[in-house]
């Protein structure tokens, strides 16, 4: 395990606090935060999953899902572990809120593959993807410093519930985000834990640096009313009505594993509300 001393803490008399994301976790020696990657060790925080990758592939831009940054590339993937939402519908719950197996990558490695799969092919850069990859906020930077000095590109997806600080610190290093904006206030608060004024500020922040757009998972019973998809439409609307938006179709996974998969019907009707306001609105797994 390769720790290292992490970026936005405070010291306090019997702890340490942490001011990556709105968490603001308060940590005795010894202690994980609610991310299971982040822990407190002699007074400092440790970014524990530093450069431990879980997964990574060449994957097409449009599975981030991006469908208007260089349509019809590629972009080498990867992934590490730890989230600090605890979505009970997690499509990638194994590597999110478990603990995974892992292999250590130097950011130099993840730069000198992204570079290779560039001069071999279509290759634009890295995607930082499949957990909540802002988490491992210090070793993005790291890694997209070396991308960019390569002429390469820097994808995040992300839930986008990172503090406003390091969020807006690390928007000159990232080329285009997908946010995911995934319903009212009251769903973030009592199923996920995070806090979507934060997610909201960052939507707009990001997209008057660089490319951004947006997907919302659609859960039967959750978050599929018509007053919802309304508030987001007109929300993205507000930032930039040419921003795109991915409508994206529950399947059961995790908790939500006896849940029934979102009807096709829900997703044309959402798409419709939508359309109303959004210029881009595109659906998923149907």
């Amino acid at each position: 395990m390769n720790k290292r001393e992490a970026m936005f803490y405070e010291q306090t008399p019997e702890s340490v606090k942490c001011r990556l994301c709105p968490w603001g976790c308060e940590l005795r020696d010894g202690a994980l935060g609610v991310c299971k990657a982040r822990r407190a060790l002699n007074g400092v925080i440790a970014a524990e999953s530093y450069g431990m990758i879980t997964g990574a592939s060449i994957d097409p831009i449009e599975k981030k899902p991006l469908k208007r940054f260089h349509p019809g590339g590629f972009i080498f993937s990867i992934g590490l572990y730890g989230c600090n939402f605890h979505c009970p519908f997690c499509q990638n719950y194994s590597i999110s809120i478990q603990k995974p197996e892992t292999f250590y990558a130097a950011p130099e490695e993840i730069a000198a593959l992204a570079e290779k799969y560039a001069r071999n092919g279509n290759n634009l850069g890295v995607a930082y993807t499949y957990n909540e990859p802002l988490i491992a906020y210090e070793y993005v930077c790291d890694c997209a410093e070396l991308i960019h000095a390569k002429g390469l590109k820097n994808v995040v997806v992300t839930n986008g519930c990172v503090s406003d600080e390091p969020f807006n610190m690390i928007l000159p290093l990232i080329d285009a985000f997908n946010i995911d904006l995934k319903g009212s206030a009251s769903f973030y608060r009592d199923k996920l834990g995070g806090d979507l004024d934060t997610v909201k500020r960052n939507i707009r922040s990001a997209a008057g640096r660089c490319h951004v757009e947006v997907t919302a998972l659609i859960i039967p019973g959750e978050n599929d009313s018509d007053e919802e998809m309304e508030e987001t439409a007109r929300f993205l609307s507000s930032v930039n009505p040419g921003l795109p938006l991915h409508l994206s179709r529950f399947f059961p996974q995790y908790k939500y594993a006896r849940k029934q998969p979102t009807e096709a019907k829900t997703m044309y009707r959402l798409r419709d509300i939508a359309e109303k306001y959004l210029k881009y609105v595109y659906l998923g797994n149907l």
